[in-house]
């Protein structure tokens, strides 16, 4: 059950829910309290964390619960006929503020978490000096999937988004610049209709264009460019540009040949914006080789600033687009890249190098009394019982261990030994005298009402970052990371174990 277009709707779930809550009315225990754990057996991408998301989109989801009369229609005309008629009144009354027994759709939690985590391990490549900017949604998977797309890369550690909508529902930074096709509308100069500019301090007029052009006859010796190599439509679309846009002017280059065109029309606006009183932004470069690319702009950058005396003009922005992966900022880092900032899209948004986070959800106990799936794999045997979760720090404060204990057992201690145990391999054990420990286990939703709202956006990613730096780095590098273990407390797993024998066909024990 989840929300689509900000609308929560309890018929978006799989048929054996609805089935499955038939069944449990008609049994007589809708008043059984379960407990369920929602987990995932692998850290996606080949990594070894997760960022958790999606907490807001669950709390809503339970706030507004409840199914509409069209919903009650559509499930009586679908339903088997023998259904008892009570049981679709039953629904219609139903709501989460009394509801003991609730599945909540993974959905909620799996996109989300999945999303941030892509979004965090870009930030970890790219470095804290390069912004990142989620261009994505023409790539995403629907609308809902592009809004998603751009709240969770945000709170992955992405800086901004261009999706506009994106911004105005999560208060997120939006940027972007111009497409090709703004460029190859112009075909000469004589497509600019308009070409004055007033100055920004003394509000005189300037002629943008005749401006632009004598700079581009100057800057053609600088830069060894013959102004007959350029462009003319697209030294009109930049002055178009920067007419609308004189104090954001941030123009894409690559539309003809960023060497022998887009560069020097871009330097000649941005020189006469500055006789006008404007300082121009930077460029974009969507196509090619973007190392060697950002690098000669940034040396044609360097070029002007010296010969015009224009110190600003080095530190102009280079925003690259095109495709961009993780590999690809790994292999730009190895190159020596000049960019500023990547803009990234398709294989952040689809998260293509894994589309799918493998979470899955699991009655562990109900009615006080643990539960136990069993399997001959045992990676899918679930762990019962109602647990707390703790994280175990080292004095160098960094974490340890994640620790899952019964809810029954007292909390690990600062300076105290604690024995660590793989799940189900004996062998497998540590002990952990802890310096700092968190309990990760919060209660956001109780009594049939929210009693932790949320964290605004902004705050959630400060946490992300935070969390993050906890890790070591050989856990977060990209190939081959160190392992992060998760353990059970040794009074979990005999619990574990007995409970495992306890349950097994007989046949097994033998």
């Amino acid at each position: 059950m989840a929300r689509q277009n900000g609308i929560v709707q309890p018929l978006l779930t799989d048929l054996y829910q609805i089935t499955m809550a038939y069944a449990y009315w008609k049994s007589g225990k809708v008043a059984d309290t379960a407990v369920f754990d929602l987990f995932f057996r692998a850290n996606p991408f080949q990594g070894e964390f997760t960022i958790f998301a999606g907490l807001e989109e669950c709390l809503k989801f339970l706030e507004n619960f409840h199914y509409s009369d069209s919903d009650i229609e559509y499930l009586v005309q679908t339903l088997p006929a023998d259904i008892e008629p009570e049981f679709f009144e039953y629904l219609k009354d139903l709501t989460c503020k009394d509801i003991k027994l609730s599945a909540i759709e993974e959905g909620s939690v799996v996109f989300p978490s999945l999303m941030a985590t892509n979004a965090a391990r870009y930030r970890m490549v790219a470095g804290k000096n390069v912004s990142l900017l989620e261009f994505g949604l023409r790539r995403a998977q629907g609308p809902d999937g592009g809004l998603s797309a751009s709240k969770y890369s945000y709170i992955g550690g992405f800086d901004g988004t261009s999706n506009v909508l994106a911004g105005k529902m999560f208060h997120i930074p939006v940027k972007g610049t111009h497409a090709h096709s703004f460029v190859t509308s112009f075909s000469t100069l004589d497509d600019l209709h308009t070409v004055i500019l007033r100055h920004a301090e003394t509000q005189k007029q300037c002629n943008l264009l005749e401006l632009a052009v004598d700079w581009r006859r100057q800057l053609s010796a600088v830069i060894d460019v013959s102004p007959e190599e350029a462009s003319d439509g697209e030294l009109a679309a930049l002055i178009s540009y920067a007419q609308a846009f004189p104090s954001g002017f941030l123009a894409l280059v690559d539309t003809y040949d960023v060497k022998r065109s887009g560069l020097l029309n871009f330097c000649a606006v941005a020189l006469a914006l500055n006789d006008c009183g404007y300082k121009a932004v930077g460029i974009r470069i969507d196509s090619g080789d973007l190392a060697y690319l950002s690098v000669l702009a940034r040396d044609t950058f360097h070029q002007v600033a010296e010969k015009f005396q224009l110190p600003w003009f080095t530190n102009l922005t280079i925003v690259a687009s095109n495709d961009i992966n993780e590999e690809t900022i790994l292999s730009l880092h190895e190159q020596g890249h000049a960019i500023d900032c990547f803009g990234i899209g398709t294989h952040l948004v689809t998260c293509q190098r894994q589309p799918a986070l493998g979470c899955v959800y699991k009655l562990v106990e109900i009615n006080g009394q643990p539960r136990i799936k069993l399997s001959q794999d045992v990676g899918k045997v679930t762990i019962p019982g109602h647990k707390e979760a703790y994280r175990l720090f080292g004095a160098d404060g960094h974490a340890l261990i994640d620790l899952l204990q019964r809810s029954t057992e007292p909390a690990p201690e600062v300076g105290q030994k604690v024995l660590c145990r793989h799940p189900f391999q004996e062998s497998k054990r540590a002990y952990v005298i802890p310096s700092k420990v968190e309990h990760l286990y919060k209660v956001y939703w109780t009594e049939g009402r929210i009693c932790i709202y949320p964290k605004p956006l902004v705050e959630v990613r400060e946490r992300v970052q935070s969390s993050l730096r906890t890790l070591r780095q050989d856990i977060k590098r990209n190939l081959n990371p160190t392992p992060y273990k998760v353990a059970v407390s040794d009074n979990l797993y005999t619990f574990i174990h007995e409970l495992w024998l306890q349950n097994a066909p007989i046949g097994e024990l033998s």
